[in-house]
């Protein structure tokens, strides 16, 4: 497997946490502690929010690392003159065609 599908795929798990734990979150307070139906199984209200709130940042810091991380490692892989999406082609110089001396007239 290539640096380029690990980090694909890294990258899209936690894209998908990160949604998943978003939308679990509720902007009013209520979010994934009223959907449940209590405070007794997950420990309260607020620490359901800080919880999804910790990992909203944990995963977002993620993403950012994983991000910089591969874009450094393709970045170092390129620096090379070996690339072969962009070949380097001699383009042959073309000469402008010059215009026809006029005949002289007397």
């Amino acid at each position: 497997m290539s640096t380029f599908s690990i980090f694909l795929v890294l990258i899209t798990i936690v894209c998908f946490l990160l949604v998943v734990v978003i939308m679990v979150q509720n902007p009013k307070g209520g979010g994934l502690s009223t959907s449940i139906g209590g405070s007794q199984m997950l420990g309260g209200v607020q620490k359901t929010t800080d919880f999804l709130d910790k990992s909203t940042w944990t995963l977002a810091a993620i993403l950012i690392g994983l991000i910089l991380l591969s874009s450094l490692s393709f970045t170092g892989s390129l620096s090379d003159n070996d690339s072969k999406i962009i070949e380097k082609t001699e383009v042959p110089a073309t000469t402008t065609p010059t215009a026809p001396e006029a005949p002289a007239t007397k």
